[in-house]
């Protein structure tokens, strides 16, 4: 691991931004295809921004979310709608968007043909990670019901967990699809989570 630091918040996401392009466009001079897997949360909005201007192949590459809360797109928690928000958007809006939720009850029911829209795009050829104070990655709580299921080296591409500091139920990627990327990066801000580093 290589922990780069900045001296402010501002020129680290230009500059993060700046490295997934190359490795995407590195990607596509070699692949026919890219994909480009990424985190919620507010912390990446800035390098979604950037991102989004961009002159990439978008149409070459899959996009597609580390994790998922199972809430309707236009709910104000979902990460869906952050994704098309603040990425899927000029440029950027060329890029095939991979789904991670559907209109189910549960994540258990759509698991199946979530993960059947995934598989194509294995392994992730570019994944910005981000990471909770508590070190969650993904939706990989600690204490979460699955958990060990999730980390485990023959885990499904896809997992429904359950976790208290987690709200609603999420699907996430297992710990063997993360790993597995290509080229990967950890984002994170602030004291806390440099301190949990």
């Amino acid at each position: 691991m290589r922990l780069v630091e900045y001296p402010d918040r501002e020129l680290m996401m230009i500059s993060l931004a700046d490295t997934l392009a190359s490795e995407l466009k590195n990607v596509l001079l070699t692949h026919e295809t890219a994909s480009f897997c990424v985190p919620g949360g507010t912390t990446p909005g800035p390098v979604f921004d950037v991102l989004s201007g961009v002159d990439l192949d978008w149409e070459r590459i899959a996009v597609f979310l580390t994790d998922e809360r199972w809430v309707p797109e236009d709910s104000p928690r979902s990460n869906t709608r952050l994704l098309r928000e603040r990425l899927l958007t000029g440029r950027a809006a060329a890029a095939r968007l991979v789904p991670l939720h559907a209109p189910t009850e549960t994540p258990e029911e759509a698991l199946e043909d979530l993960i059947a829209g995934l598989e194509p795009h294995l392994p992730i050829s570019v994944l910005l990670l981000g990471m909770g104070t508590d070190m969650h990655t993904a939706s990989l709580f600690p204490g979460a019901d699955r958990l060990e299921e999730a980390l485990a080296d023959d885990a499904p591409v896809l997992m429904a967990l359950r976790a208290e500091a987690a709200g609603e139920p999420r699907v996430t990627l297992t710990a063997r699809v993360l790993r597995d990327a290509m080229n990967i990066h950890i984002l994170i801000a602030g004291s806390e989570k440099r301190e949990a580093v």
